[in-house]
């Protein structure tokens, strides 16, 4: 490349991510960093929010860093119970401490219940604010097919784009004191 040429874009660099998680009754349900009253909860080391952990999963995926277990595994007492978004919080720091940016996280929470889309935009927004990032949210059934269309639990899958952080620019300047 020659002086005064543009720099082309970083390439983006994808992720994909998958979190399940069965009901279990006596647990709250948490999903997509929301609490939902009057549901059965999932079984899960932390509060089993598989938006928010199919969020990190994705995250990491992208950027290279492995998986949710590897970064925060069940051996780790620090994560016992945490809440997801505290997860999406420290996944989205770690990513960017790696030398990345995040462009966007996409999640598709798969099962019968909860129905979403009265809380969708309250969900998107505080995924957001834990990734520091844009996080959409959409949801989808499996027309009673498998455990989660027979309401025994509830899946996730997402997709980020991260992209390789800018280089520093070099420093202008002598320092050779001339």
């Amino acid at each position: 490349m020659t002086a005064g040429q543009p720099v082309p874009p970083p390439v983006p660099l994808v992720g994909i991510g998958v979190d399940v998680h069965a009901f279990e009754e006596g647990r709250q349900l948490w999903i997509g960093g929301l609490y939902w009253p009057g549901e059965v909860g999932l079984a899960g080391h932390s509060d089993a929010d598989v938006v928010a952990h199919a969020a990190c999963n994705a995250l990491f995926s992208a950027a290279g860093l492995g998986d949710l277990g590897a970064q925060f595994g069940t051996g780790d007492a620090e994560w016992a119970g945490a809440p997801g978004v505290k997860l999406l919080g420290e996944a989205a720091r770690r990513v960017r401490a790696a030398g990345y940016t995040i462009g966007n996280v996409s999640v598709q929470l798969i099962g019968v219940r909860p129905r979403i889309g009265k809380r969708r935009a309250e969900a998107e927004q505080v995924l957001s604010e834990a990734a520091g990032a844009p996080v959409r949210l959409a949801a989808a059934t499996t027309d009673g097919l498998g455990f989660t269309g027979k309401g025994e639990g509830l899946a996730g899958i997402a997709t980020a784009i991260v992209f390789p952080a800018p280089a520093a620019a070099p420093a202008t300047g002598s320092t050779t004191g001339r």
